[in-house]
């Protein structure tokens, strides 16, 4: 992935209107003595925007550009309002055209220089140059909605259900937002399971959707600490896992204010964090 300050980039997001090459302005015109204002025409001059790269990550192709928008939130990078706009980068086909992906944002980047990027598709923690730079700056979570025992129970078939590149495989893992009604609002499936948690993020930034202060995330796996962390960035309530969160993530959940949920299967569950979510 990789950034560009400030560029439109054909439309993907509402993003300013592309420079033209000229700009037209109001001027003074003095001739023979007289004066008058008039509109001139000028050549646009512009900076042009500088490109880094800032993540290397093992992925299952689709939901390229969630997953790309929804990394740089969760992990800090950009704000919700930063996003400019994303595209596939313009390199050759032989050059793994739709492998590398492009990210405008209106502002520069912060100093990353002490945080190590490169990601594995089973662990974000993995990649991190230090336990501390997991930390990602973030307020506690809004209250949130509270919610019956038996909604959270219901939730595991709902996400199966979900899961049709699984049901072909096997081998993916899932993230998806519920509602308080328990409705499904968006899933995403990958091989990782903290890149289908951006992949779910990513789209709801791009929808303009955030914080989700009312929605529930379940994963189809463990609850690592990345994961937790992504989720307080994005404002989550509620993170539930169908199997054990990690001790980090349960520290991370006390810290960030989040409803943790455990063992989510066969009508049991455990919570971790802020019981007060949890109806009775």
């Amino acid at each position: 992935m990789a950034h560009e300050p400030d560029e439109d980039v054909g439309g993907l997001l509402d993003a300013p209107v592309r420079p033209t090459s000229t700009s037209r302005v109001r001027v003074l015109n003095v001739e023979a003595g007289a004066r008058s204002r008039r509109s001139d025409r000028l050549a646009t001059d512009e900076p042009g925007g500088a490109q880094r790269t800032v993540a290397v990550t093992m992925r299952t192709p689709g939901h390229d550009f969630e997953l790309a928008a929804g990394f740089l939130f969760t992990e800090g990078i950009i704000g919700p309002a930063d996003l400019r706009g994303v595209r596939y980068c313009d390199v050759p086909r032989e050059e793994q055209h739709y492998n590398v992906v492009t990210v405008a944002v209106g502002r520069p980047l912060p100093d990353l220089a002490p945080r190590s990027f490169y990601t594995t598709s089973s662990c974000g923690i993995c990649g991190k140059a230090s336990l501390e730079a997991l930390d990602v700056q973030c307020a506690p979570v809004a209250p949130g909605p509270v919610v019956e025992p038996e909604l959270l129970t219901s939730l595991p078939d709902e996400l199966r259900r979900a899961q049709r590149v699984f049901d072909r495989t096997g081998g993916l893992h899932a993230a998806a937002l519920f509602d308080t009604d328990a409705a499904l609002t968006s899933s995403r499936e990958d091989v990782g399971r903290h890149n289908a948690v951006d992949k779910v993020v990513g789209a709801e930034l791009m929808a303009g959707s955030l914080p989700l202060s009312d929605r529930i995330l379940l994963v189809s796996g463990r609850a690592s600490f990345e994961i937790l962390q992504k989720a307080a960035v994005a404002g989550i309530p509620i993170v539930c896992a169908v199997s054990a969160p990690s001790s980090l993530a349960v520290d991370a959940a006390r810290r960030f204010g989040v409803t943790l949920v455990g063992f989510l299967r066969d009508q049991r569950f455990n919570v971790y964090s802020h019981p007060e979510r949890i109806a009775g």
